[in-house]
């Protein structure tokens, strides 16, 4: 299997602040229960159930999800920006011969709607999958890299026995994702393409199993 780098979705590849915020509001309208969209987007990358537990009853969490991802595609999507830097890091990773992993916490159908809307072509997607979880998946597809926003990722990774890339565009720090673990830390994806050229020596798929960590 050719080695792969992987990605997490939301704020490494894409920005989904935006959609996820009127899905939340469109979940409101339709529930009658008040979830603070704005915070809600302030603090992604647990999965769903995370963040509705916040607003919801226990016993009503299941069906909530559902409710959620129901209105997903008609108020999520079309809002969705693409990271500064995605589609060239994308561009680089197989310009190096390596492949694109995305593992994400969102449910594999939904994140595969923003990666077609945004042109982002992965080799292989894993959803609904956080933390420790992502772990299986990172080993499954080759994964010899992983990148991420969140301390979820740096803690994906390192259980996967991986390093990781921890991109400072989502909800913490470069200080947490390196305190979590990360081997690289990097203001965006825009300094990805340089990162992998080094770490590779230019030739990704002949070199990746003696990178630096």
């Amino acid at each position: 299997m050719t080695p792969a780098i992987g990605f997490d979705l939301d704020m490494t590849l894409i920005d989904s602040r935006p959609g996820i915020a009127a899905a939340f509001r469109a979940l409101t309208a339709q529930t009658g229960v008040y979830v603070d969209a704005d915070l809600a987007v302030s603090r992604l990358g647990p999965p769903l159930r995370t963040e509705l537990s916040q607003w919801f009853p226990a016993d009503q969490v299941e069906q909530t999800v559902t409710a959620y991802r129901a209105l997903y595609p008609a108020y999520a999507v079309e809002p969705t920006l693409p990271m500064p830097g995605a589609a060239e890091a994308l561009t680089e990773v197989r310009a190096l011969g390596l492949r694109v992993v995305v593992v994400t916490s969102k449910i594999g159908h939904l994140a595969a709607l923003h990666l077609e809307h945004l042109g982002l072509v992965a080799d292989e997607l894993a959803g609904d999958l956080f933390a420790e979880g992502k772990a299986a998946a990172l080993t499954e597809h080759g994964v010899r890299w992983y990148v991420g926003d969140h301390i979820g990722d740096m803690v994906a990774a390192q259980t996967a026995g991986v390093p990781g890339i921890g991109v400072a565009t989502g909800p913490c720090s470069a200080a947490e994702l390196r305190d979590a673990g990360a081997s690289h830390v990097l203001p965006d994806l825009r300094a990805l393409p340089a990162l992998l050229r080094r770490i590779t020596g230019g030739n990704g798929s002949d070199t990746l199993d003696s990178l630096e960590t």
